[in-house]
């Protein structure tokens, strides 16, 4: 058995979103990875262990690895998590485990997105009409207090999975029976999300963005982007909307990523309407473009806090603005690419690229955001040029794929 503290990571990216072995010296912790095997990859080669599952938020199945791995290595001192579907098993097995780190009661605001939604709601902050929405009476009843369409989602979703605009009556006939969802009123404002680090009481270092269509369109076929935003006006409105939601849910320091709906007033002043939050870093790029251009690293900072640790100062503000762009997989998943462009080197266009070779497979793995047609990241002087070239590089970008895969997972 190791001598030295055992700490238990649950992994599921191949591509490196987080540096763990910058995080945490594997030499004087003996740090175990329990993944998936798409997720091996990534693992880190000082690790002491590696225990494959089929899904690490499938508590049970990471409990009995975990038991497998303490047999050799001892207890574990810490399980940590920084996928956001890893969250509340995290928090469920460092409890079982006696581990400290936050409890599950803690996560929860952060994860159910009824409860969320109820919470800050109740501290006066404006947020769309939402309701359980077990059964098709439930949303038409809804719908007729509040108007068509309605959207309906998993409260404990993710990545826009089982989200769906539903517009009718006839819709919501065949939404079929579901304990676990939610219904809420249709906001037409444009979505942006909000990145950074909360320190209990004030916000650390954040950003806030505006997408370039919309997450569940991405999950239709469509392109998803992102940018950065230098108007002082809406920064400042963004993060006072910002700091209250965070207090409304939690007095605990947290990495967050907070969606809402930006509109204007009739004065024309910037208007929030919140939509949901993660306790935990942003998707897709935002991990790779803040630590490329704003010189700091989320990853490292919720690691940090999930250790019970402060995390790394902020360097010196930059000037430059951030951007990416997803290509969603050009056929269902798992498929092989048939061809791929790159566009380092267009102008304007990417300062960096995730784009497959022809013949590479992508698979059918729950890291939603990582294994697409391709990946863009973007830098620039100010948001009209780096929306300007995600928008071009949207336009000329060339991903296609087959799915005569037999065999492939």
């Amino acid at each position: 058995m190791s001598a030295r503290p055992h700490v238990v990571v649950l992994h599921r990216w191949r591509d490196a979103y987080a540096h763990y072995d910058r995080y945490l010296d594997h030499d004087e912790y003996a740090v175990s990875y329990v993944t998936t095997d798409v997720g091996a990859a990534g693992v880190p080669p000082v690790a002491v262990a590696v225990a494959l599952v089929d899904a690490t938020d499938d508590v049970e199945q990471v409990d009995a690895r975990i038991r497998e791995l303490a047999a050799r290595l001892g207890r574990p001192a810490a399980v940590v998590a920084l996928k956001e579907d890893d969250l509340l098993a995290a928090a469920v097995l460092g409890q079982r485990w006696g581990c400290p780190g936050r409890t599950p009661q803690e996560l929860t605001p952060f994860r159910d997105k009824l409860i969320m939604a109820r919470r800050v709601a109740a501290a006066g902050l404006p947020v769309p009409a939402t309701a359980p929405a077990p059964d098709p009476a439930a949303v038409r009843a809804h719908a007729a207090r509040h108007g068509w369409p309605v959207v309906l989602k998993p409260r404990l979703g993710s990545s826009s999975a089982g989200v769906r605009l539903v517009a009718d009556p006839d819709g919501a006939a065949r939404v079929g029976h579901d304990p676990g969802r939610l219904v809420q009123a249709y906001h037409p404002d444009p979505i942006h999300h909000v990145d950074g680090v909360f320190d209990g009481h004030a916000l650390g270092p954040w950003r806030v963005s505006a997408y370039l269509d919309t997450c569940l369109a991405f999950r239709d076929g469509r392109p998803l982007g992102s940018v950065e935003q230098d108007d002082p006006v809406v920064r400042d409105t963004v993060g006072a909307f910002t700091l209250r939601v965070l207090r409304a849910l939690t007095d605990r320091p947290t990495v967050f990523h907070l969606e809402l709906f930006l509109g204007r007033a009739d004065d024309g002043s910037p208007r929030c309407t919140f939509l949901e939050v993660g306790a935990r870093f942003g998707g897709a790029e935002i991990p790779f473009v803040w630590r490329d251009v704003h010189g700091y690293d989320l990853a490292a900072a919720a690691f940090a806090l999930a250790l019970g640790h402060p995390p790394p100062p902020p360097p010196p503000p930059r000037p430059e603005v951030a951007g990416w762009l997803l290509l969603p997989a050009p056929a269902r998943r798992p498929c092989r690419i048939t061809e791929a462009t790159s566009m380092i080197g267009r102008d304007p266009g990417p300062y960096a690229e995730v784009v497959p070779r022809v013949g590479d497979v992508l698979p059918a793995a729950d890291a939603y955001y990582e294994h697409v047609g391709a990946r863009y990241r973007f830098r620039g002087s100010g948001s009209a040029a780096v929306h300007a070239a995600v928008v071009a590089t949207a336009r000329d970008a060339r991903v296609s794929a087959a799915t005569d895969l037999a065999g492939v997972r």
